[in-house]
């Protein structure tokens, strides 16, 4: 049996790391940082991606990698001013009001409960490339393992992580490495047709268009989900001040190599026509190599990839359960950890959240992960959204000496940030347009009524909770 004890932190002043273990250090920080902007997004979305914009989807991730460079600093700079653990939601609650951070918190919890499903999704079907059995059944086995990791300490967690994202990107520097060899040496079934003019000779470097390029952004963005991790992992840092912003400098060269030049490698070796949505384009890439074996390899190391954003998922889930619940506007249950410091009930309510990803994978097997990825993409975005404008309002309360001011300011702000704001506004109006991802703007209005109405009741029950007052 599990032994719990409750904290007695219900104050609501944001101190939310408190009965949390800081077990994370220098190194698995940093590689959580890169491992998660190593996901589904990248491994599998991308082959529907590279189908619908062509080669131009590399210039999309290079634009959209800058936004979110601008993002992180964003983040960077209100956690060196007040790091905590249920960032997002509690610099929402600070700089725009209480309504504003009790969305935030739950929508986030949402976001990862959404993307877990995603994820599992993922690595279900990656299981069909060895085995023919049921996506469900790879679901539900992967799930219940997860689950069960969580509930060992955040220092394990962490060690577990580190080395997902050691295997995530030791593997695409090595198949970058390997093109690089295809276009140079020109060995393998690819040698001789390899080129990097394949990516402006097979239609040109827009050969759906500049409106084929756009409508990827949403798959683009997804991409990048669960970059700002990092934040939530603020309250269980060994050295937050040291070791965040090292984290989110490296945002920059991470895009750069596992996103803008895995692709140019990638497409030059292999024309862009040759991919297709649903097949991860790493394991396409290699099968037209004709090695076999490397595409064995790659299909493992994705599998790992998405297994390890499912376990961030749970990890931050069980996280902002209790940040929500400190400041009243979560259940009280929510505030029990373990002795070794994880949020056991918290964690156990997203999985079993989680769950219906094995009934999304036995009834739609084929069509699972597009279902889900629309709908994480826009629940996510609202995160960034709060951060930005917490940043911008920071910043403007610093500025006028009413706030410290921050040892990490992001540059070029607020103006970075007002860009960053409309690229994303950008990015929800072409949802709006796509047919395929509009589901997510139908299924937004009905979670914010939910929260509303769920804000309104907690409110007249507790009145004189500081958590719902400005």
């Amino acid at each position: 049996m599990t032994s719990l004890k409750v904290e007695n932190d219900h104050s609501g002043d944001g101190a939310v790391g408190e009965g949390y273990q800081r077990g994370l250090g220098a190194r698995q920080i940093q590689m959580i940082a890169i491992g998660g902007a190593i996901g589904t997004g990248l491994f599998l979305g991308a082959g529907k991606a590279i189908s619908k914009a062509g080669p131009s989807l590399i210039l999309a991730y290079a634009i959209a990698g800058l936004v979110i460079f601008f993002i992180m600093r964003a983040l960077g700079e209100l956690l060196m001013y007040r790091p905590v653990s249920g960032s997002f939601s509690e610099y929402a609650r600070e700089f725009i009001g209480p309504f504003a951070g009790f969305v935030t918190g739950w929508t986030y919890w949402l976001f990862w409960v959404v993307t877990g499903i995603t994820e599992v999704t993922a690595a279900a079907t990656y299981m069909t490339y060895w085995w023919n059995i049921p996506q469900w059944v790879s679901a539900l086995v992967f799930t219940v393992v997860l689950y069960g990791a969580n509930l060992i300490s955040v220092k394990l967690f962490g060690e577990l992580e580190f080395w997902f994202s050691m295997i995530k990107v030791t593997a695409i520097i090595g198949m970058i490495l390997i093109c690089a060899g295809i276009l140079t040496i020109g060995f393998s079934d690819a040698g001789d047709t390899a080129s990097v003019t394949h990516l402006w000779a097979d239609g040109g470097f827009f050969p759906k268009g500049i409106g084929g390029t756009v409508v990827t952004l949403q798959i683009v963005m997804f991409a990048f989900m669960a970059v700002e991790l990092v934040g939530v992992t603020a309250g269980e840092s060994k050295d937050p001040e040291t070791t965040l912003p090292k984290a989110i400098n490296t945002v920059p060269w991470r895009i750069a190599v596992f996103y803008v030049g895995a692709l140019i490698m990638i497409l030059s070796v292999v024309p862009w026509t040759h991919f297709k949505p649903g097949v991860s384009p790493f394991v396409a890439a290699f099968e037209q190599m004709g090695l076999g074996i490397g595409a064995a390899i790659v299909n493992f190391v994705v599998l790992t990839a998405a297994l390890s954003s499912c376990n961030s998922g749970m990890y931050s889930t069980g996280r902002m359960l209790r940040d929500l619940a400190l400041n009243g506007q979560g259940p009280r249950l929510f505030t029990r950890l373990t002795k070794s410091g994880t949020p056991l009930v918290g964690t156990t309510f997203s999985a079993a959240l989680m769950l219906v990803g094995v009934w999304i994978n036995y009834q739609w097997p084929g069509e699972a992960f597009d279902k889900v990825v629309s709908f994480a993409t826009i629940s996510g975005m609202w995160a960034w959204i709060m951060i930005l404008i917490s940043q911008i309002r920071y910043r403007a309360r610093a500025d006028r000496g009413e706030l410290p001011q921050s040892t990490f300011k992001a540059p070029g702000a607020p103006f970075t940030s007002w860009f960053a704001l409309l690229f994303i506004f950008g990015v929800i109006v072409m949802m709006g347009i796509d047919a395929e991802a509009r589901v997510s703007l139908y299924c937004a209005p009905l979670w914010a009524l939910l929260l509303g109405v769920s804000y309104l009741v907690l409110r007249a029950r507790d009145p004189e909770n500081a958590a719902f007052k400005r």
